[in-house]
């Protein structure tokens, strides 16, 4: 999606932050041997390091963080966020918490942070090899916007401007979810096409659909609209998005066989097949735990 190029996005919401973490070197498979430990592993919640190699003894540790939000003194307009990835995310920040904030009654803003080369969360390190992700314990979504050249170069995605706000929508999801209550009903740590995991991770797809096909609605605080409605082309691009990190799309591109029992996440289809789904019908048609296996 375009900003509006006079929309305010300025905003004390988003924080950028470098240190306090620890970095461990993966060994065998290069880049793309990375970026599938990071997104199966991490991003996704399935452990296979073995694939490429695992990870060696190598590990760089810093035990001081670093606040940058001066950094983001530079996003003030949607020509900014058109121009510049950091303030894209950190205009896409302020859209949906103003949707957000029209959809529930009680929502309270999660923290977000951007990160620079890697940070140390309640949830373990944020880089872009981890990938974005929300962290409950702290109620705060994590983003390396370096992950995106990554995913573009490496990883068979075009990661363009709304594949990367869909990206923070989806974990913006997760958030609503942990609103909602939606995290403690489903506990489950059991894998496979159908499970609890994988119903969490395409209900955060079908609210990222609904906040898009929104967004361009909301407004900043002069009541100028924040974002232009999407093109195809940019739908495009969020249902690419959404492929690209399906469960079974990232076992092919690491050479695993492809097993619908161990997915946390959905197939490439169901997170496109989702993603639609709120985008068609709103965060009301995102009941992913009243469906039956074969409806998901």
């Amino acid at each position: 999606m375009t900003f509006n190029n006079n929309a305010n996005i300025e905003s004390d919401d988003v924080q950028k932050r470098r240190g306090g973490g620890r970095t461990a070197m993966i060994g065998g498979g290069g880049v793309l041997g990375l970026i599938v430990v990071a997104l199966v592993s991490q991003f996704l919640g399935v452990d296979v390091s073995g694939v490429v190699g695992g990870l060696t003894g190598d590990s760089n540790t810093s035990t001081t963080s670093t606040d940058l939000s001066a950094d983001l003194d530079k996003c003030k307009t949607g020509a900014d966020a058109n121009s510049d990835d950091e303030c894209r995310m950190q205009g896409a920040a302020k859209s949906l918490n103003v949707y957000w904030s029209g959809q529930l009654s009680d929502y309270a803003k999660p923290g977000f942070v951007l990160v620079d080369g890697e940070t140390s969360t309640p949830c373990g390190t944020a880089s872009n090899a981890v990938g974005p992700f929300y962290c409950p314990s702290d109620q705060t979504i994590y983003i390396d916007t370096s992950f995106w050249q990554v995913l573009r170069r490496d990883f068979d995605a075009t990661a363009g401007p709304l594949a990367q706000m869909y990206v923070l929508a989806h974990e913006w999801g997760h958030h609503v979810q942990n609103e909602t209550g939606a995290f403690a009903a489903h506990q489950s740590r059991e894998t496979g096409a159908a499970s609890d995991s994988v119903r969490l991770e395409l209900q955060a797809d079908c609210y990222a659909g609904a906040w898009v096909a929104a967004a361009s609605t909301t407004t900043d605080e002069n009541g100028v609209a924040l974002l232009q409605q999407p093109t195809t082309d940019q739908i495009t691009d969020a249902l690419n998005a959404a492929s690209a990190v399906g469960d079974d799309h990232i076992q092919q591109q690491s050479g695993v066989t492809t097993n619908s029992e161990s997915w946390t996440h959905g197939s490439s289809a169901q997170r496109q097949k989702w993603f639609n789904a709120g985008y068609a019908g709103g965060p009301q048609r995102c009941d992913t735990f009243s469906v039956s296996a074969g409806q998901l």
